[in-house]
């Protein structure tokens, strides 16, 4: 069984019923004090550690007086406004005391399917973590429209473990994990301990229900299985409303475990690979001994850039004598790419005039 044993990255997806009260609408902040020392647990082991957070909506609607009926949309999106600021506030208040620093994240579905914005996101997010920071990432519920957004964060929980390359995301929810049927209506519904492969069968046994406050209901999480245990990242359902949720899940708390389908950085060069190159750069010799040793694609090494591509997009790397040495994802645009190649990365700012990133391709976005 998959276990938090060994977890360099994890993702902990925090679901609304957990943050606030069902019947009084309070915000339950010892509960939340009690993540904080879990979260502390995790980092001390050298683990990064990603909080994707409910709540917004609800605190800020408690805040406005809106009640507990439907909200529209601009309802919704005020309230999320209101509550935001609140719980980016609730978060820093219980991680500061343990040293910890957070940063607040608003995403949308179009961050994640938009290669340019995907970077951005996976930049911002691979930095934060670089300095220790834990970042509490949330829906942007102020300006996401049906169009572009996720809906649940059980499945934006799965896309930002994908991004990060986690290795591990928690979905800290209202149920102990993953049942054959629903257990409040159908006393023979058996918890599944491990799910190697989500099958047609076990698509099947999901239901739609969720809680008063919480969207997400089993089907989501399934889709979030897909994604997460697709790319690399195992997954586990369980209950969070113990005080040391996380504690209680490695002390044998039941839980369902998806498993992984390999690890994070195979998955995501696979990905890179099976994409069809819109452009292609050639690199001189050094430039390629240097690829083979596992560094990063410099603006130096590139002697030719050829093709219409955009920032994000899937290139060709080849060498001088034209054989094909592998692909990657451009941080440059192509008009960009044949403004700095041949220069050192020092000389990017002036020829471009601003500041940009050291590599053209970096050697996590690269396949040889």
């Amino acid at each position: 069984m998959a276990s938090l044993t060994g977890a360099r990255r994890i993702v902990i997806k925090i679901g609304s019923a957990l943050l606030v009260d069902r019947d009084s609408g309070a915000f339950r902040a010892a509960w939340l004090q009690g993540v904080a020392q879990d979260v502390a647990m995790l980092k001390a082991r050298g683990a990064d550690v990603v909080l994707v957070s409910s709540g917004s909506i609800a605190l800020g609607r408690g805040v406005l007086g809106l009640g507990n009926g439907v909200l529209s949309l601009e309802q919704s999106q005020g309230a999320a406004a209101v509550g935001q600021i609140r719980l980016a506030r609730a978060y820093e208040e219980v991680l500061q005391p343990h040293g910890m620093i957070t940063a607040q994240v608003l995403v949308t579905l179009e961050d994640t399917m938009d290669r340019r914005r995907y970077l951005n996101t996976r930049a911002t997010l691979e930095q934060l973590l670089s300095l220790g920071v834990v970042p509490i990432v949330n829906e942007n519920d102020t300006v996401a429209t049906d169009e572009i957004r996720f809906g649940d964060n059980d499945r934006l929980a799965a896309q930002i473990a994908v991004t990060v390359g986690a290795d591990r995301l928690i979905l800290l929810s209202d149920v102990d994990g993953f049942y054959s049927a629903n257990p409040q209506t159908d006393p023979t519904a058996r918890r599944f301990d491990t799910i190697d492969r989500i099958t047609p069968e076990i698509e099947a046994m999901a239901g739609d229900a969720g809680s008063g406050l919480s969207k997400g209901g089993m089907k989501t999480k399934l889709m979030a299985g897909r994604t997460a245990c697709g790319g690399g990242c195992a997954m586990a359902i369980t209950n969070g409303f113990a005080d040391r949720p996380i504690q209680a899940l490695e002390q044998g708390a039941n839980a369902t475990w998806f498993l992984a389908e390999g690890d994070p950085q195979t998955a995501r060069k696979r990905w890179i690979a099976a994409m069809k190159p819109r452009g292609t750069l050639t690199v001189d010799a050094g430039a390629a001994q240097a690829l083979a040793g596992g560094k990063s694609l410099l603006p130096a090494g590139v002697v030719a850039a050829q093709g219409r591509f955009g920032r994000g997009d899937p290139v060709l790397i080849q060498g001088a004598d034209g054989k094909s040495i592998g692909c990657g994802l451009a941080r440059y645009t192509g008009d960009e790419a044949r403004a700095i190649m041949g220069r050192h990365s020092r000389d990017i700012e002036p020829v471009l005039g601003y500041p940009g990133r050291a590599a053209l391709i970096h050697r996590d976005d690269m396949v040889l």
